[in-house]
């Protein structure tokens, strides 16, 4: 293998680890800065320097590709809702009340849920190891938000942000659901454009009532601008550009394995800097999950995921 064939593969690898390390980021920051700003200006914010930074690069294509946009402005306005509007918005709320180890856990059963909606929604044909690994999953979900006490489910005293992540989750599964059976023709990065353009505008409307009567938005100083920039370029821009490149470069099948690095960087950041600690659920939970994750995927390759 030439050095020049060797150095993009070892650069997808690298950013394939980078990857979930910037979304356990999103989770943790989230969730040490969300007293200091509201969940929909989080979510908000984020997306208006996202797009800031990205139009240079794709203003140009959204340009030459306008009339297809506007042949599929419903499908993309749809699949802009469930993921940069409705995802990042109900995973910032999760953490005004839970944890960002849970928020991670139970992000890290996005490929589940893809599965039983396409399952679901589609009639795709689900195989048994898949079936058990669903299975698996889902009981790895009720021991996180369960936290070892079944009277928690029984008695219907889950976190509020558990619950919420569930929603996220869901939202996401429609997505890329929606984005199997209306598929834009796109070039990635005009797609990438449009779509947190729609989802910026969907936001809009609840961030300013939000803004006006609620939350009265946030003071911008160093404490609340370097978390922006966070969201907006690493779980962002970065990771959406090394999540697709690693997947050009190594196929999605093995892409898929770096998710399992989702919930372990969750855990160790939370630790170090929100002083989260891993209880007997969290251990129990996340070994389902990792397990029902391995047992859904292996023989599957997974379809394009997006944070």
């Amino acid at each position: 293998m030439s050095s020049e064939t060797a150095k993009p593969l070892w650069l997808a690898y690298t950013g394939l680890v980078l990857t979930p390390l910037f979304w356990a980021g999103n989770a943790v920051v989230a969730k040490g800065v969300v007293g200091e700003i509201p969940p929909l200006s989080m979510s908000f914010w984020r997306w208006v320097i996202a797009l800031t930074i990205l139009l240079p690069f794709g203003l140009p294509g959204v340009w030459r590709q306008r009339h297809v946009i506007r042949e599929h402005w419903l499908s993309i306005l749809a699949l802009s809702t469930f993921s940069v509007a409705a995802f990042n918005s109900l995973l910032y709320f999760a953490a005004v009340t839970t944890t960002a180890t849970n928020i991670a856990l139970i992000n890290a059963t996005i490929p589940i849920m893809v599965a039983l909606l396409a399952w679901v929604l589609l009639g795709d044909r689900t195989r048994p190891v898949q079936a058990l690994g669903i299975g698996l999953a889902v009981l790895g979900i009720l021991a996180v938000v369960a936290r070892g006490d079944l009277s928690v489910l029984t008695g219907l005293r889950a976190q509020p942000g558990d619950l919420i992540m569930v929603l996220a989750v869901f939202s996401w599964g429609l997505f890329s659901v929606l984005l199997r059976r209306q598929a834009v023709p796109l070039p990635p990065i005009t797609f990438l454009t449009v779509q947190i353009t729609f989802g910026t505008v969907v936001i809009l409307p609840f961030f300013l009532v939000d803004l006006l009567f609620f939350s009265g938005g946030f003071e911008l100083n160093r404490s609340t601008a370097i978390p922006m920039m966070y969201f907006a370029i690493f779980p962002g821009i970065l990771a959406y550009a090394f999540w697709n490149h690693g997947v050009h470069r190594i196929g999605p099948a093995k892409a898929a394995i770096f998710m399992y690095l989702t919930p372990v960087f969750a855990s160790v950041l939370a630790g170090i800097f929100l002083g989260e600690r891993l209880g007997q659920p969290h251990i129990v939970g996340g070994l389902l999950i990792l397990a029902g994750l391995f047992l859904a995927t292996r023989t599957t390759e997974l379809r394009r995921k997006y944070r």
